[in-house]
């Protein structure tokens, strides 16, 4: 560590350093990231140094192994009864901010963030539940450095909840304390240097989830409701159970009697087919049943993973059984078996299938792949099942495939499903109703947003969502407490003594928007729009949406999909998806209506539709019989 302290401030070991984070998969450090590096880490290596502990190991941007989780700083010591003493260490640029309650804080910046007390002790959680059997024994301590703070401003973070009353906040004053008193402080007292046999006994270990809390994780998910399964999903779970005890070990450690060449399963299933549900239940059985093979669940998409994460977040450890999607090829070296949501959706590569897909069908024993080709929205992604199945067979790896055909989303209502394909696929007809769903057509926007309310009011979740058809403003001024009305639709009046009139609305938020002065939520990030307070007040869209469900859905079908002469048009041009809009328009209109084939599918019970094109509308019209908003 002396040596380090003694280069931490040299611009050349901060590129070197910046090298060494994009190699281990953490992507291309922002001046953010860098600029914390560059004030954070002198301040904490001089005090570890004058605290008489340059001979400990230090890890800074320690990454766990599901890429969850980043650790500022680890330092790695030995106990004088043998044991690896670990300090996690939570570095913060702050000065002052205000606790809200037992999990948030309020920065100057007016940003609401988590607890770093709460934030360190989850690191910590990870390392007492993530230890392997055999091996070496750890001690895990956490500290908080405000290294910026004075001693008043860090007393505000300490804590006396019993389960992080022992994690302390330190201050810069605090790291001026005399020599003799540094050590203790930085929860490093009595930690020798480590040698190095057990510095490579560290470095050697395999994170992986304990029987305990897969046991408890695992409970959670095969017995959480929302993950429930029936019909042609309990079949599939089923057969998938039985090929996983072909080719995984058992619990108790037993080989599996397949023949060593592993199998991809693909599962194949239309809006409301109930594949997550089956997706998550899958993973819950392999944790507690095949706990050695270290299953995870990754998912391309970014919203769905935060709300699996939200699922389990009582158990902070379980974090990394969701890694990223730019963790999927560290997995397939990683993982014995691996799910995998919304496939569709992954990137793909210059020659067809996605690299770390393919990487994932060679090396994994288990691999289900979850998707649905109608789902593709951008022509970067596309994996399908027959290509799967041409990797599978080059790789000598058996392949099997399931359908799921039914609904569990519109109300069971098949026939509404089918109303949606016909209708941007086939040949548009009639609604004839089904009982239990309920499609409907709203006037125009201000109608579709009084029905919202008032489905809100009534206690259910309602979301409306649109095409990506005006500008998204993603900053916003410090201190604001609303959004930028990015979206703006002109509606002509239906009657000469009434003027015309402008809808306003504004998108889902990029970040969390907060109350500045009581910390109170008013609007959720967009990641968590479909199922938190006071979502229904923004728009989603199709990368808000997709994977997701709630009651009532409202769609505002924009000016870049039309009806015209017995046929859809695209319209590029008026989208603000920069991937998409230059395409050409015979390009576009795939994506366009898939897209809104999601969008259309996502309310469980009720459906509200508007178009911003008055021949597309009027085409609507004489399909779904008008509703009022009290309807």
């Amino acid at each position: 560590m002396g040596e380090l302290a003694a280069r931490v401030g040299d611009p050349a070991f901060l590129r070197q350093c910046a090298v060494r984070y994009t190699a281990a998969g953490f992507g291309v450090p922002g001046e953010a990231e860098v600029r914390s590096w560059r004030n954070s880490w002198p301040p904490l290596l001089r005090a570890l140094v004058r605290a008489g502990l340059s001979d400990l190991w230090v890890y800074l941007e320690y990454g766990t192994p599901g890429g969850g989780r980043r650790l500022d700083a680890l330092l790695v010591g030995t106990k004088a009864d043998g044991a690896l003493g670990l300090v996690v260490v939570e570095l913060k640029q702050w000065q002052s901010c205000r606790v809200l309650d037992a999990g948030r804080v309020l920065r100057t910046d007016g940003v609401v963030t988590a607890h770093p007390v709460f934030q360190v002790a989850a690191y910590r959680s990870f390392f007492r539940h993530w230890r392997p059997a055999g091996a070496p024994r750890l001690d895990v301590r956490a500290v908080v450095v405000l290294h910026n703070a004075s001693a008043e401003e860090a007393a505000v973070l300490r804590l006396g909840a019993p389960a992080v009353a022992d994690i302390p906040v330190l201050s810069g004053a605090d790291l001026s304390a005399p020599a003799e008193d540094l050590a203790a402080l930085l929860r490093a007292g009595g930690l020798a240097a480590p040698d190095a046999a057990r510095r490579a006994a560290f470095e050697g270990i395999r994170w992986e989830p304990s029987s305990r809390l897969l046991d408890h994780v695992g409970s959670v998910l095969e017995g959480n409701s929302a993950f429930a399964l029936v019909g042609d999903q309990q079949d599939a779970f089923l057969q998938i159970r039985a090929t996983a005890a072909l080719h995984l070990p058992g619990r108790g450690g037993s080989t599996a009697p397949g023949d060593g060449t592993g199998a991809v399963i693909t599962v194949r299933g239309g809006p409301g087919s109930g594949k997550t549900a089956l997706a998550v239940r899958l993973l819950g059985h392999l944790m507690r049943q095949h706990p050695t093979t270290r299953p995870r669940f990754i998912t391309p998409s970014g919203t769905l993973r935060a709300h699996l994460l939200d699922a389990v977040s009582g158990h902070s450890a379980a974090r990394e059984l969701f890694p990223g999607i730019g963790y999927l090829r560290a997995a397939a070296r990683q993982a014995g078996a691996l799910v995998i949501d919304e496939a569709q959706r992954i990137k793909r590569g210059a020659h067809g299938l996605p690299p770390d897909l393919a990487a994932v069908i060679e090396h994994v024993p288990l691999a289900v792949v979850f998707l649905d080709e109608r789902q593709i929205i951008r022509p970067d992604e596309g994996t399908t099942v027959e290509e799967i199945h041409a990797a599978a067979g080059h790789l000598g790896r058996a392949h099997h495939h399931l359908e799921l055909t039914g609904s569990f989303r519109c109300a069971g209502s098949a026939a509404y499903t089918a109303w949606v394909d016909a209708l941007l696929y086939g040949t548009p007809r009639p609604w004839k109703g089904h009982t239990g769903y309920d499609l409907g057509l709203a006037d125009d926007p201000f109608h579709l947003q009084q029905w919202i309310e008032q489905a809100t009011a009534a206690g259910h979740t309602a979301r409306t969502t649109a095409g990506f058809c005006w500008p998204w403003t993603r900053s916003r001024p410090r201190g604001a407490t609303t959004l930028p009305l990015d979206i703006t639709i002109d509606v002509p009046s239906t009657s000469p003594a009434a003027p015309d009139r402008t809808w306003h609305a504004a998108w889902n938020a990029a970040s969390a928007l907060t109350h500045p002065d009581d910390g109170r939520p008013l609007a959720p990030h967009n990641q968590l729009w479909a199922t938190h307070t006071g979502g229904h007040q923004q728009i989603g869209c199709i990368y808000t949406a997709q994977g997701l469900e709630y009651r009532d859905a409202g769609v505002i079908i924009g000016p870049d999909l039309t009806w015209n002469n017995d046929h859809w048009e695209a319209h590029p041009h008026h989208s603000h998806d920069e991937t998409l809009r230059y395409l050409p328009p015979d390009q576009y209109l795939r994506y366009a209506l898939n897209t809104y084939r999601v969008l259309l599918t996502r309310g469980t019970h009720t459906t509200r539709i508007h178009s911003t094109h008055p021949t597309t509308q009027h085409m609507l019209h004489t399909l779904i019989h008008p509703t009022t908003p009290a309807d």
